[in-house]
């Protein structure tokens, strides 16, 4: 009698599941021993769904963000930039027509006549420091984003003589502060001394309708004129008096309260001056810089960059390339210390002030 259909299968269905068993732990074949039978289809099928699937490659990572999303990232930010500039020219051109505006244009062209002392030109002083500035605050802002973005320093610095340990880049953006305020004072010094402080001083009240006035012609792109040899518009001498003489010293003033250099235990100074206040203010004047430096170096090279540079660099008043070269030179040397500011670098000249260590 031929056995049932139902039969066979459940007489079958044991073989099944020792195969499945066997194609699961019997280890693969080597040259050395023979092959084990290939297992049915599904059998097959069925063990590579159980194999786990490995993930994708992940993208690398630049800072929180993929290369693809920063791309998309400037490129969004570039768009809404030139779609906000187009709104506030229209905007500023508007404004033009009022009532009135005409004549405080024709009566404050943007700037007001110098005294009669005040000396043209830029000293061999005023140009040494601003390759200085130029060099130094590059490096501040670069090791002062990394000291607040850092999560696992590289190295650390401890003083010789005791007292705190802080990161390399922490001890790096504090020497850079110290060299960067003695050049700060020498150029006030020489300021001083030599009567050029009332080339960023304003001596007028008038300096500030003629900011205004020298502020909407940049907006409706119809600049003012350019005579920085000999007399700065009223809002390029605001903003210099504003760098030298406000941001400057409140980024000292705030840096030295978040440094070692602070005493720890006045409680009374520290109740007056808490720390929180000194971070509240510090990093945003470090981004009044960066902003002032981008919009700085737009306006030298979009206002007749040749004689700029040359007021700047060669400290004459012509249209050649020397001040370009000089220049060029300027940011080849800022950039070899941008690459330099490492730990490899940098480690030697901080263990001639303290103690280096990985940890």
């Amino acid at each position: 009698m031929q056995p049932a259909p139902e039969h066979i299968a459940q007489a079958l269905a044991p073989a099944t599941s020792v195969v499945e068993t066997v194609a699961e732990t019997e280890p693969p074949a080597t040259a050395n021993a023979p092959a084990v039978t290939a297992a049915p289809a599904s059998v097959a099928q069925s063990v590579a769904a159980e194999r786990p699937v490995r993930p994708k490659a992940e993208a690398r990572l630049y800072g929180t963000r993929t290369l693809g999303q920063w791309i998309r990232l400037v490129v969004l930010l570039g768009v809404g930039a030139v779609a906000a500039a187009a709104i506030l020219v229209l905007a500023a051109r508007g404004v033009t027509t009022l009532p009135g505006v005409p004549e405080f244009l024709a009566r404050y062209p943007g700037e007001y006549s110098p005294p009669a002392a005040a000396e043209s030109g830029f000293p061999w002083w005023a140009q040494w420091a601003h390759f200085m500035n130029i060099f130094m605050m590059v490096l501040i802002i670069r090791s002062g984003y990394q000291v607040r973005t850092q999560q696992k320093p590289p190295a650390f610095w401890t003083p010789k003589r005791g007292g705190k340990k802080i990161s390399i880049n922490l001890w790096l953006h504090q020497s850079l502060d110290i060299l960067w305020l003695v050049n700060g004072l020498i150029f006030v010094m020489l300021l001083f001394t030599s009567g050029h402080w009332m080339r960023i001083i304003p001596t007028s009240w008038e300096v500030f309708p003629n900011a205004l006035s020298a502020l909407l012609q940049y907006m409706t792109l119809d600049w003012p004129v350019e005579t920085g040899w000999v007399n700065y518009n009223s809002l390029q001498q605001l903003m210099y008096f504003l760098v030298v003489f406000i941001a400057a010293p409140l980024s000292a003033i705030t840096g030295v309260r978040m440094s070692e250099f602070w005493p720890k235990n006045a409680k009374t100074l520290n109740k007056i001056y808490p720390v929180e206040v000194a971070r509240a203010v510090h990093f945003p004047t470090m981004l009044f810089f960066v902003l002032f430096i981008l919009i700085h170096v737009f306006l030298v090279f979009s206002t007749g960059a040749l004689r700029n540079l040359n007021h700047m660099f060669g400290g004459t008043d012509v249209v050649n390339w020397v001040g370009f070269w000089l220049f060029a030179a300027a940011i080849a040397i800022t950039v070899a210390g941008w690459y330099a500011a490492r730990p490899i670098v940098l480690a030697p000249i901080a263990k001639l002030f303290g103690q280096v260590s990985s940890r």
